[in-house]
């Protein structure tokens, strides 16, 4: 890992809030704040002039707002990465949603207890916590895969050491029952992938897809309306006892697990419950799965998209073990290649696939599972 510092860039139209983004910025090693802005009009003048890694960057401004800059840089070919800042209002999320989907690499919310040492202790940690992950999203360490050259070639064969036996190069393999439910598992990175890979997807799928997102309240359902306008199949946000229906896709909501249940005719239910966080999150990739197992055995997919540390690890054994399958995104588009790091280094992997093969190999699976169940 680099001892080089991630040079930092403040954009607020709050002086009182640059200002305490400042002092915490000096508590957090490894960091260099080389400038602060006003607005999007003068920070995408700074990030020409300094060349900052990262952007602190308030999700409402005038002139620019966060999302406008975040434009602004990509049609620019500017580098900057982002962590938004946003309030926890409706109008707040929408943006940070939009922003995320953009493809900012993470956001805080702004602290908003009355005790003000609180306040700057919650500000610390979600910075220390998000730039840690961006650190660790520039490091490129040896890897235990090859790259796929398309989606035909049904993914990668792993290196030796994994849990499960070792395969033939190049084979996967095959459903011998109907999968019947998709699970998709992201954290950071996770909007702007979602929006790759979900309008893929037509409404004929023939299982419904459920999808753990690690956000907020509020945030959830600001994402399953975005997905929603650009996805062929329905996109709603959980609520409990929505049934899950082949064409639809279900977004876990945040501040709640989501986990399935079975009627006695076979239908699939969501029941959402405020149980402690599990890896510390709430959704959690593990529940999910988990339950999925209890309801189906081994008859889901999992896909396990970009994000840091481990959710869906210890399900993801569960579900192999029950004759499941799992899939798991290639690092070279992985934003923090963490979660899908994971499953590939524990041998649960029966493919690694970029975002632009992963629903045509998924639609693949379930047609073949169709014919082997």
């Amino acid at each position: 890992m680099t001892d080089e510092p991630i040079s930092i860039l403040i954009v607020d139209d709050s002086a009182l809030y640059r200002q305490s983004i400042q002092n915490v910025m000096r508590e957090i090693p490894g960091v260099s704040v080389v400038g602060v802005a006003r607005n999007g009009v003068e920070a995408l003048e700074k990030i020409r002039q300094l060349d900052p890694d990262l952007l602190t960057l308030d999700v409402q401004m005038p002139d620019m707002d966060g999302i406008e800059l975040l434009r602004a840089i990509k049609a620019n070919g500017l580098r900057a990465a982002a962590i938004m800042v946003s309030s926890f209002t409706a109008e707040g999320a929408q943006v940070t949603t939009d922003a995320l989907m953009e493809g900012a690499f993470d956001f805080i919310l702004k602290p908003s207890s009355t005790d003000s040492n609180q306040n700057r202790q919650q500000l610390r940690d979600a910075l220390q916590h998000r730039i840690d992950a961006f650190r660790t999203s520039r490091v490129r360490g040896p890897l235990r895969e090859t790259r796929a050259s398309d989606a035909d070639s049904g993914g990668q064969d792993l290196s030796p050491g994994r849990v499960f036996p070792p395969r033939s190069r190049g084979t996967v393999p095959s459903p011998t029952s109907r999968c019947r439910l998709v699970i998709i598992g992201a954290s950071t990175g996770g909007p702007a992938a979602l929006k790759q890979v979900l309008p893929k997807f037509p409404p004929t799928t023939p299982a419904p897809i459920a999808v753990v997102q690690h956000m907020p309240e509020r945030y959830t359902a600001s994402l399953a309306q975005r997905l929603d306008e650009i996805c062929p199949c329905r996109v709603v946000e959980a609520s409990d006892r929505m049934p899950l229906e082949s064409g639809k896709i279900v977004v876990a909501k945040g501040g709640h697990h989501l986990k399935l249940t079975q009627s006695i005719s076979g239908q699939l239910f969501a029941t959402l419950g405020e149980d402690p966080p599990v890896n510390g999150v709430r959704p959690a990739v593990d529940v999910l799965i988990e339950s999925a197992v209890d309801a189906l055995g081994g008859d889901s997919l999992a896909i396990i998209l970009t994000g840091m540390g481990c959710d869906g690890l210890r399900a993801c054994h569960k579900l192999k073990s029950a004759g499941g399958h799992v899939f798991a995104q290639s690092r070279d588009d992985c934003v923090v290649y963490g979660m899908p790091r994971a499953i590939v280094n524990d041998g649960l992997a029966d493919r690694t696939l970029s975002l632009a093969q992963m629903a045509p190999a998924t639609l693949r699976h379930l047609k073949r599972s169709q014919r082997g169940g």
